[in-house]
């Protein structure tokens, strides 16, 4: 395949927050973009700022814990788009709560949509990455991964990730493909709003507290991210695989 022939990108939760960040970027990058995201409808947005700037985008409604909707959302892909070749697994979702209080119910729709989807996705768009000679998987993971009170289930989830990574980058390396892992600290989203409200604190007092412990001094922005995931997805970045990039402002371990 020529690197001038565009390349194809699916990034999942799309609709908002790192995932609408990094569509638009690799839109930038030159990228045909499928947005996907649970609720199409809630895709048109970043589709709108795509095809504004002159991209290509398709909006794509799709559950990624549910293998049918993955096979048929990617074909789906494959039909109008091309065949996707890279493949950005950010679709989240977050029950927070403490071990003695969180339910089968929270522990498994974490891990069904962060690691399952992941897997789904990744299994789905590796046969159109194999027959290319190129690929590129870039799984969201988290400074989480670390561990952190109160998410034993996300925190499980985006270790997952991390070993999902470095075992892709190992399997699918002869095909020209790479697997890394971006995992972001704090990061202003829908998603940390809600954690302040959770906490009962404003957002902004939120982000105020949080940069304080940041060495760089601020808290991130999904933008920050975009970039990382840019460059994994890179045509030039061959030899860089099975990699984790925590994006956190500094440090974390």
């Amino acid at each position: 395949m020529s690197t001038t022939e565009q390349r194809v990108a699916v990034v999942t939760g799309a609709a908002r927050g790192i995932g609408a960040a990094t569509a638009l970027r690799l839109a930038a990058e030159g990228r045909a973009v499928a947005v996907l995201d649970l609720d199409e409808a809630a895709c048109a947005g970043t589709v709108e700022q795509i095809t504004a700037a002159g991209g290509k985008a398709l909006a794509v409604g799709c559950d990624v814990s549910d293998a049918a909707q993955v096979d048929a959302a990617v074909a789906r892909i494959a039909a109008e788009l091309g065949a996707p070749v890279i493949l950005v697994n950010n679709a989240g979702v977050l029950r927070d709560n403490l071990l003695f209080k969180m339910s089968e119910d929270d522990w498994d729709t974490v891990l069904n949509v962060h690691l399952r989807g992941a897997f789904l996705m990744s299994r789905a768009c590796q046969k159109h990455m194999v027959d290319a000679g190129f690929g590129r998987v870039v799984n969201l993971s988290s400074s989480s991964a670390l561990g952190n009170r109160g998410q034993a289930n996300y925190a499980a989830a985006k270790a997952g990730m991390q070993g999902l990574t470095k075992t892709l980058a190992k399997e699918l390396g002869k095909f020209g493909i790479t697997a890394n892992s971006v995992a972001p600290g704090f990061i202003a989203t829908d998603m940390t709003a809600a954690t302040a409200a959770r906490v009962g604190m404003g957002f902004e007092d939120f982000k105020t507290a949080a940069a304080t412990q940041i060495p760089v001094q601020r808290v991130g922005e999904p933008e920050d991210i975009a970039n990382a995931v840019a460059f994994f997805t890179d045509e030039r970045a061959g030899f860089v695989s099975g990699q984790v990039l925590y994006v956190a402002g500094g440090p974390l371990n």
